[in-house]
């Protein structure tokens, strides 16, 4: 149970210095920014592993699951803008 709690308070710190890392409109609220940190660090684990930088079952750390966040809203910009353009 605190394994969740930890993973999404951790993953809401990702989110947020994601958001203020990347320059521009901030699309989402704090659940939006809570996933995007999640799934950043979930991303990050998997390519690390594809990649050999972790073993299996190792989790990636936080400059890593920053990076992986940081690519997630990227791509959550990209096409949350062109679905307000359209």
């Amino acid at each position: 149970m605190l394994h969740w709690l930890w993973m999404a308070i951790i993953g809401l710190v990702i989110g947020a210095l994601a958001k203020l890392i990347m320059p521009g409109k901030d699309p989402g609220g704090i659940f939006v920014t809570m996933l995007i940190g999640i799934a950043g660090s979930l991303l990050a684990g998997y390519l690390g592993r594809a990649l050999g930088w972790y073993q299996e079952g190792q989790s990636a750390g936080f400059i890593m699951s920053l990076v992986g966040a940081l690519i997630l809203l990227g791509i959550y910009r990209l096409f949350k803008g062109k679905a307000a353009a359209a």
